[in-house]
């Protein structure tokens, strides 16, 4: 109290007269034709509509975490050795190609299979640590990408690369159970048919405008050793089937017995040298016993031969299930995806009890909107609800909400304008925005309301009424854009997800405030409950 002002003045500021000295003009020639005010507000909420029509749509918009994920898979029959040898490889060429922008690289290959996603020899992941993007050669991180993958597939046979980022590749696994943008389920029961069907997707999706990294899940592949016992043989020998599967079962380890030291038991296990296991041939000489003693040679027993088997069974809703993931560059999700299912429904036949799932961040966006399918008309339902309680007259609280349609029509145009798609982030914004909207009308409502209890005409207490609320009205529509535009210009850490909303509520609220000062007067008489001229307004 000590710093508030000893003498107050009822006299507008100079910035407010120079408002009012334009509004008031304007005012008078609109409530002399209300139909072509009408008219304007309704052909601009068409077309805000019209311009929706063709938004595209996103989860969440991505943030730039400023460093990178790249994802390098093998074939599955890769040794170790040779994996970390390309990863090493991949190493330098990242340093030695682009020394300006990569900081520095690490990378891990392979995962344990008791961590909550297993990953094999075959798969890399290689962390990249960017420098500050003044230094950079290329204008966008998209461009850098795309060089990076040219260079690497040049230079790196064998491998298949994929671009992400480290937070997002754990978030995305661990939330949608998919390392890139998009997953394609493709479920039945036979591997091969699976595998098949799969890769068709696959094909289909690689020639979507926006698709990148496609990547089908590597199923086989793996190099077995397979034995098949000959019966004819055993016969010849009288050899039980048992005998040749013992001696089989000691290549990878038979239990024999236990081992007891205290009250600890341990299984006693016995198998055959590394130097056996590794050599087919050691293998064919292993010896089994037939009824007579004599010691008869594996390879005339069985079968061997090496071949090519099953990599992993991946199943996912009791079913077994092949992977197809896809990064989306340069577009939106939902119009990539709506293009892909069309274009996989045209091109790939699916057998009886085969179908296909699209998930990742598409799964999370449909999620989403179904919520919000909710959430806003139930936002919309107690807002028109506290209207009409507060006015206690339908006509006024549907007067007053005619804000939110205009509003919404600001924050389209503002979305349209910076050419982003709608994601739940602009969403969140136009639930905000209803209410800001709606909170001009109140006021503005409610002094015309007191005027006309006041004893003023209809034309003469709202056009007062305008005038009077034209400071309050600009203050909260310059005050609310003015705080969002940092968020709306920001280009920090996280502002990806800031800039659709701010813009959106910015949009609205010049709107709005048209709205408001403009086709809200003009057609107040329109509104006005005819049986409650004279009743006093209610306090609010």
């Amino acid at each position: 109290s000590l710093f508030l002002a000893r003498k107050f003045s009822q006299r507008d500021a100079l910035l407010v007269r120079w408002c009012k000295r334009g509004y008031q003009p304007l005012l008078q020639r609109a409530m002399r034709h209300p139909a072509i005010v009408v008219g304007c507000a309704i052909g601009a909420f068409l077309l805000g509509l019209l311009i929706a029509s063709t938004f595209g749509a996103e989860f969440v918009p991505k943030l730039d975490e400023g460093d990178m994920a790249i994802q390098a898979i093998r074939l599955p029959s890769v040794s170790l050795e040779r994996s970390i040898e390309m990863t090493t490889e991949i190493e330098r060429v990242l340093r030695r190609e682009f020394p300006r922008e990569v900081k520095s690289v690490i990378s891990k290959t392979g995962r344990a299979e008791i961590a909550t996603d297993p990953m094999g020899v075959e798969a890399s992941d290689i962390f990249v640590m960017l420098k500050p993007r003044e230094e950079w050669r290329f204008p966008s991180k998209n461009e850098l990408v795309a060089a990076m993958k040219k260079v690497l597939e040049e230079n790196i046979p064998a491998n298949n690369f994929s671009f992400t980022q480290p937070i997002e590749l754990r978030v995305q696994e661990l939330i949608a159970g998919v390392r890139l943008d998009i997953g394609i389920s493709v479920y039945g029961d036979d591997l091969e048919k699976l595998k098949e069907i799969g890769n068709q997707v696959a094909a289909v999706v690689r020639r979507i405008p926006g698709a990148a990294d496609v990547q089908a899940e590597q199923t086989g592949g793996l190099p077995y050793i397979q034995m098949r016992i000959r019966r004819d043989q055993i016969a010849r020998y009288g050899i039980n089937v048992s005998d040749v599967l013992d001696a089989i079962s000691v290549i990878g380890g038979k239990q024999v017995g236990q081992v007891l030291e205290g009250q600890r038991r341990f299984p006693l296990q016995v198998r055959l040298a590394p130097h056996w296991r590794d050599h087919l041939e050691s293998l064919k000489r292993l010896k089994v016993a037939d009824p007579a003693g004599r010691q008869i040679p594996l390879e005339q027993l069985v079968d061997i031969e090496v071949a090519p088997g099953v990599a992993q069974i991946s199943r996912d809703e009791i079913r077994r299930r092949f992977l197809v993931q896809v990064n989306v560059r340069g577009r939106d999700l939902a119009s990539f995806v709506a293009e892909a299912q069309a274009a996989v429904e045209k091109e790939v036949e699916l057998p009886p009890n085969y179908r296909i799932a699209w998930g990742g961040q598409f799964k999370n966006l449909q999620d989403a909107a179904g919520r919000l399918a909710v959430a806003v008309p139930l936002a919309l339902f107690l807002i028109g609800s506290l209207l009409y309680i507060t006015f206690d007259s339908g006509r006024l609280a549907l007067l007053i909400f005619l804000n939110v349609p205009i509003a919404t029509t600001g924050g389209i145009f503002a979305l349209w304008l910076r050419g982003m798609p709608f994601s739940i982030s602009a969403g969140i914004g136009f639930i905000a925005l209803f209410g800001i909207a709606v909170m001009n009308g109140v006021v503005l409502v409610e002094h015309i309301r007191s005027l006309r209890a006041a004893g003023m005409d209809v034309a003469t207490a709202v056009e007062q009424g305008a005038m009077d609320r034209l400071r309050p009205v600009l203050m909260t529509a310059t005050t609310d854009a003015l705080g969002f535009i940092p968020m709306a210009v920001s280009t920090s850490s996280g502002a990806e997800v800031q800039r659709p909303l701010a813009t959106v509520v910015i949009g609205g609220v010049i709107t709005s405030s048209l709205l408001t000062l403009v086709v809200l007067p003009t057609i107040y008489r329109w509104f006005e409950p005819k049986s409650r001229k004279s009743q006093p307004p209610v306090e609010s």
